[in-house]
């Protein structure tokens, strides 16, 4: 899943834990999320929206090749 979460962050002058705190994760939590290697679950995907007050659709992005199942 692709996502803004790095851009958003850092357009705030947020550092990881800033966001992880504001998040109630831990800084390797966004870290995963930000670098890819990690989905956010609903519920954080939710909390991360909120505290940017955007929608999840604004953030997050499904990478197109895993959701229609083509490796191309």
């Amino acid at each position: 899943m692709k996502n803004r979460l790095r851009e958003l962050r850092a357009a705030r002058r947020w550092s990881q834990a800033d966001l992880a705190d504001r998040c109630q994760v831990s800084r390797q939590a966004i870290n995963a999320i930000e670098t890819e290697r990690h989905d956010p679950s609903l519920p954080l995907a939710f909390t991360i929206a909120d505290v940017f007050g955007l929608a999840i659709e604004e953030i997050f992005r499904p990478d197109r090749t895993e959701s229609t199942g083509n490796p191309t």
